[in-house]
Protein backbone atom coordinates (compact mmCIF):
# COMPACT_ATOMS: atom_id res chain seq x y z
CA UNK A 1 0.00 0.00 0.00
CA UNK A 2 1.37 3.40 -1.00
CA UNK A 3 1.61 5.95 1.80
CA UNK A 4 -0.11 9.24 1.01
CA UNK A 5 2.45 12.06 0.96
CA UNK A 6 1.60 15.34 2.68
CA UNK A 7 4.47 17.63 1.68
CA UNK A 8 6.77 16.24 -1.01
CA UNK A 9 5.80 14.81 -4.39
CA UNK A 10 5.84 11.17 -5.45
CA UNK A 11 8.79 12.01 -7.71
CA UNK A 12 10.74 13.47 -4.80
CA UNK A 13 10.03 10.44 -2.63
CA UNK A 14 11.14 8.14 -5.45
CA UNK A 15 14.36 10.17 -5.83
CA UNK A 16 15.09 9.81 -2.13
CA UNK A 17 14.43 6.08 -2.06
CA UNK A 18 16.39 5.37 -5.24
CA UNK A 19 19.43 7.66 -4.82
CA UNK A 20 19.41 8.05 -1.04
CA UNK A 21 19.14 11.83 -1.01
CA UNK A 22 16.84 14.68 -1.96
CA UNK A 23 17.43 18.42 -2.37
CA UNK A 24 14.40 20.52 -1.48
CA UNK A 25 14.68 24.11 -2.69
CA UNK A 26 13.88 27.16 -0.55
CA UNK A 27 12.82 25.32 2.59
CA UNK A 28 13.88 28.37 4.59
CA UNK A 29 13.27 32.00 3.70
CA UNK A 30 16.09 34.54 3.42
CA UNK A 31 14.89 36.08 6.68
CA UNK A 32 15.07 32.71 8.45
CA UNK A 33 18.54 32.02 7.07
CA UNK A 34 19.64 35.46 8.28
CA UNK A 35 18.39 34.64 11.79
CA UNK A 36 20.27 31.32 11.78
CA UNK A 37 23.45 32.92 10.44
CA UNK A 38 23.47 35.85 12.88
CA UNK A 39 22.69 33.55 15.80
CA UNK A 40 25.62 31.19 15.18
CA UNK A 41 28.08 33.91 14.23
CA UNK A 42 27.28 35.55 17.55
CA UNK A 43 27.79 32.23 19.35
CA UNK A 44 31.14 31.79 17.58
CA UNK A 45 32.63 34.53 19.74
CA UNK A 46 32.35 32.57 22.97
CA UNK A 47 33.35 29.23 24.45
CA UNK A 48 30.28 27.07 25.14
CA UNK A 49 31.13 24.02 27.29
CA UNK A 50 30.13 20.72 25.69
CA UNK A 51 29.13 22.46 22.47
CA UNK A 52 31.82 24.73 21.05
CA UNK A 53 35.43 25.53 21.95
CA UNK A 54 37.08 27.94 19.50
CA UNK A 55 40.60 29.24 19.86
CA UNK A 56 39.74 32.94 19.77
CA UNK A 57 43.40 33.84 19.37
CA UNK A 58 43.50 32.25 15.91
CA UNK A 59 43.29 34.35 12.76
CA UNK A 60 41.69 33.62 9.40
CA UNK A 61 44.56 35.29 7.56
CA UNK A 62 46.07 33.08 4.89
CA UNK A 63 48.97 30.98 6.13
CA UNK A 64 48.31 31.52 9.83
CA UNK A 65 47.44 28.02 10.95
CA UNK A 66 44.27 25.92 10.86
CA UNK A 67 41.10 28.05 10.39
CA UNK A 68 39.08 25.29 12.06
CA UNK A 69 40.78 26.12 15.36
CA UNK A 70 38.98 29.45 15.27
CA UNK A 71 35.77 27.99 13.80
CA UNK A 72 35.40 24.31 14.76
CA UNK A 73 32.04 22.62 14.29
CA UNK A 74 29.40 23.23 16.94
CA UNK A 75 27.82 20.13 18.50
CA UNK A 76 24.26 19.91 19.90
CA UNK A 77 23.63 23.68 20.03
CA UNK A 78 19.90 22.97 20.53
CA UNK A 79 20.76 21.96 24.10
CA UNK A 80 21.92 25.49 24.92
CA UNK A 81 20.30 27.76 22.34
CA UNK A 82 16.64 28.45 21.57
CA UNK A 83 17.23 29.43 17.93
CA UNK A 84 18.97 26.11 17.26
CA UNK A 85 16.07 24.22 18.85
CA UNK A 86 13.56 26.28 16.86
CA UNK A 87 15.11 25.42 13.51
CA UNK A 88 15.90 21.81 14.39
CA UNK A 89 12.16 21.36 14.97
CA UNK A 90 11.02 23.66 12.15
CA UNK A 91 7.52 22.49 11.07
CA UNK A 92 8.37 22.43 7.37
CA UNK A 93 11.42 20.22 7.95
CA UNK A 94 9.49 17.90 10.28
CA UNK A 95 6.71 17.50 7.69
CA UNK A 96 9.17 16.59 4.93
CA UNK A 97 10.84 14.09 7.26
CA UNK A 98 7.47 12.53 8.10
CA UNK A 99 7.00 11.81 4.39
CA UNK A 100 10.50 10.38 4.08
CA UNK A 101 10.26 8.21 7.22
CA UNK A 102 6.59 7.36 6.59
CA UNK A 103 6.07 8.18 10.27
CA UNK A 104 6.68 11.13 12.56
CA UNK A 105 10.30 12.22 12.99
CA UNK A 106 12.25 12.62 16.22
CA UNK A 107 15.18 15.07 16.35
CA UNK A 108 18.43 13.49 17.59
CA UNK A 109 21.19 16.00 16.91
CA UNK A 110 21.97 19.51 15.76
CA UNK A 111 25.31 20.82 14.48
CA UNK A 112 26.64 23.97 12.90
CA UNK A 113 29.61 23.89 10.50
CA UNK A 114 31.30 27.21 9.76
CA UNK A 115 33.82 25.86 7.21
CA UNK A 116 35.80 29.10 6.80
CA UNK A 117 38.07 29.83 3.81
CA UNK A 118 40.88 27.28 3.56
CA UNK A 119 39.27 24.82 6.00
CA UNK A 120 39.70 21.10 5.51
CA UNK A 121 36.73 18.97 4.52
CA UNK A 122 35.32 15.82 6.11
CA UNK A 123 36.26 12.43 4.71
CA UNK A 124 33.54 10.21 3.25
CA UNK A 125 31.52 8.42 5.94
CA UNK A 126 28.07 7.10 6.89
CA UNK A 127 26.04 8.81 9.62
CA UNK A 128 24.35 5.77 11.11
CA UNK A 129 27.77 4.30 11.88
CA UNK A 130 27.74 6.87 14.71
CA UNK A 131 24.07 7.36 15.58
CA UNK A 132 23.37 3.59 15.72
CA UNK A 133 19.64 4.00 15.15
CA UNK A 134 17.62 0.77 15.36
CA UNK A 135 15.52 -0.33 13.64
CA UNK A 136 16.26 1.28 10.30
CA UNK A 137 18.52 4.29 10.04
CA UNK A 138 18.64 8.04 10.57
CA UNK A 139 18.02 10.87 8.10
CA UNK A 140 20.06 14.08 7.94
CA UNK A 141 18.73 17.52 7.04
CA UNK A 142 21.66 19.62 5.78
CA UNK A 143 20.68 23.29 5.44
CA UNK A 144 22.77 25.62 3.29
CA UNK A 145 23.24 28.83 5.30
CA UNK A 146 25.65 30.01 2.59
CA UNK A 147 25.37 28.94 -1.03
CA UNK A 148 27.38 25.72 -1.31
CA UNK A 149 29.36 24.75 -4.39
CA UNK A 150 32.50 22.86 -5.35
CA UNK A 151 34.77 25.84 -4.68
CA UNK A 152 33.75 26.37 -1.05
CA UNK A 153 33.47 22.67 -0.25
CA UNK A 154 29.86 21.62 -0.66
CA UNK A 155 28.75 18.16 0.40
CA UNK A 156 29.63 15.17 -1.78
CA UNK A 157 27.17 12.29 -1.95
CA UNK A 158 27.58 8.79 -3.39
CA UNK A 159 24.18 7.98 -4.92
CA UNK A 160 22.64 4.55 -4.36
CA UNK A 161 24.75 3.69 -1.31
CA UNK A 162 21.72 4.21 0.93
CA UNK A 163 20.89 0.51 0.78
CA UNK A 164 24.45 -0.58 1.57
CA UNK A 165 25.41 -1.99 4.93
CA UNK A 166 27.69 0.04 7.18
CA UNK A 167 31.32 -0.18 6.08
CA UNK A 168 34.33 -0.42 8.37
CA UNK A 169 36.22 2.83 7.74
CA UNK A 170 39.90 3.30 7.01
CA UNK A 171 42.12 6.10 8.30
CA UNK A 172 41.46 9.43 6.62
CA UNK A 173 44.10 11.83 5.28
CA UNK A 174 44.51 14.35 8.11
CA UNK A 175 45.77 16.95 5.65
CA UNK A 176 42.38 17.01 3.93
CA UNK A 177 39.92 15.82 6.60
CA UNK A 178 39.38 17.07 10.14
CA UNK A 179 37.86 13.68 11.09
CA UNK A 180 39.78 10.41 11.11
CA UNK A 181 37.41 7.92 9.42
CA UNK A 182 37.22 7.34 5.67
CA UNK A 183 34.87 5.06 3.73
CA UNK A 184 35.88 4.11 0.19
CA UNK A 185 33.51 4.68 -2.70
CA UNK A 186 32.21 1.27 -3.83
CA UNK A 187 33.40 0.07 -7.23
CA UNK A 188 31.34 1.43 -10.11
CA UNK A 189 30.03 4.42 -8.18
CA UNK A 190 31.34 7.97 -7.70
CA UNK A 191 30.93 10.90 -5.34
CA UNK A 192 28.90 13.78 -6.77
CA UNK A 193 28.64 17.39 -5.51
CA UNK A 194 25.33 18.60 -4.09
CA UNK A 195 24.99 22.23 -5.22
CA UNK A 196 22.72 24.28 -2.96
CA UNK A 197 21.53 27.86 -2.70
CA UNK A 198 20.88 29.59 0.62
CA UNK A 199 17.83 28.07 2.28
CA UNK A 200 17.92 24.79 0.35
CA UNK A 201 17.98 21.58 2.39
CA UNK A 202 19.66 18.33 1.44
CA UNK A 203 17.96 15.33 3.06
CA UNK A 204 19.88 12.06 3.00
CA UNK A 205 19.71 8.52 4.31
CA UNK A 206 21.94 7.60 7.25
CA UNK A 207 23.68 4.83 5.31
CA UNK A 208 24.50 7.09 2.34
CA UNK A 209 28.23 7.65 1.90
CA UNK A 210 28.99 11.37 1.92
CA UNK A 211 31.65 13.91 2.88
CA UNK A 212 33.34 17.01 1.51
CA UNK A 213 36.55 18.49 0.15
CA UNK A 214 38.25 21.56 1.61
CA UNK A 215 37.04 25.12 1.13
CA UNK A 216 39.32 26.34 -1.67
CA UNK A 217 38.16 29.95 -1.57
CA UNK A 218 39.99 32.81 0.13
CA UNK A 219 36.97 34.84 1.22
CA UNK A 220 33.84 32.64 1.40
CA UNK A 221 32.50 30.61 4.30
CA UNK A 222 30.37 27.52 3.67
CA UNK A 223 28.16 27.62 6.73
CA UNK A 224 25.59 24.88 7.24
CA UNK A 225 23.07 23.90 9.90
CA UNK A 226 22.86 20.12 10.10
CA UNK A 227 20.40 18.00 12.06
CA UNK A 228 19.87 14.26 12.36
CA UNK A 229 16.55 12.55 12.92
CA UNK A 230 15.13 9.11 13.66
CA UNK A 231 11.65 7.75 13.07
CA UNK A 232 9.21 7.53 15.98
CA UNK A 233 9.45 3.71 15.84
CA UNK A 234 13.12 3.94 16.90
CA UNK A 235 13.85 1.72 19.90
CA UNK A 236 17.62 2.25 20.22
CA UNK A 237 20.12 5.05 19.54
CA UNK A 238 23.68 5.87 20.59
CA UNK A 239 23.87 7.48 24.02
CA UNK A 240 25.40 10.72 22.67
CA UNK A 241 22.13 11.44 20.80
CA UNK A 242 19.60 10.98 23.60
CA UNK A 243 17.17 12.49 24.43
CA UNK A 244 15.25 12.80 21.17
CA UNK A 245 12.64 15.52 20.60
CA UNK A 246 9.20 15.45 19.04
CA UNK A 247 8.05 18.33 16.88
CA UNK A 248 6.28 19.88 19.88
CA UNK A 249 9.54 19.92 21.87
CA UNK A 250 8.68 17.06 24.23
CA UNK A 251 11.43 14.54 25.01
CA UNK A 252 11.63 10.87 24.04
CA UNK A 253 14.30 8.64 25.54
CA UNK A 254 14.70 5.32 23.70
CA UNK A 255 16.97 2.56 24.93
CA UNK A 256 20.66 3.41 24.68
CA UNK A 257 22.36 1.35 21.98
CA UNK A 258 25.48 -0.12 23.56
CA UNK A 259 26.35 -2.20 20.48
CA UNK A 260 29.87 -1.22 19.36
CA UNK A 261 28.80 -1.64 15.75
CA UNK A 262 29.98 -3.84 12.88
CA UNK A 263 33.64 -2.90 13.29
CA UNK A 264 34.19 -3.35 17.02
CA UNK A 265 34.99 -1.03 19.90
CA UNK A 266 38.21 0.25 18.34
CA UNK A 267 36.14 2.56 16.13
CA UNK A 268 34.24 4.14 19.02
CA UNK A 269 37.17 6.49 19.68
CA UNK A 270 36.04 8.74 16.82
CA UNK A 271 34.46 11.93 18.14
CA UNK A 272 30.69 11.61 17.61
CA UNK A 273 29.46 12.80 14.23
Amino acid sequence: MTTKLKTITNEQKEQFEKAGYLIVKEVFTIEEIKEIDENFMSMSNEVIPGCFAPDLSQSLKEGEGDPLKRYPRMMHPHRVNDVAMKYMLHPKVMKILADLFEEEALAAQSMFYFKPPGARGQALHQDNFYLKVEPGTCIAAWTAVDSADQENGTLLVVPKTNNDELYCPEKADAKESFTTHYVKVPKGLKAEPAILDQGDVLFFNGNLIHGSYRNKTKDRFRKSFICHYAGESTTKIGSFYSPLFKGNGSKVEPETNLDSGPCGEVFDVEYPH
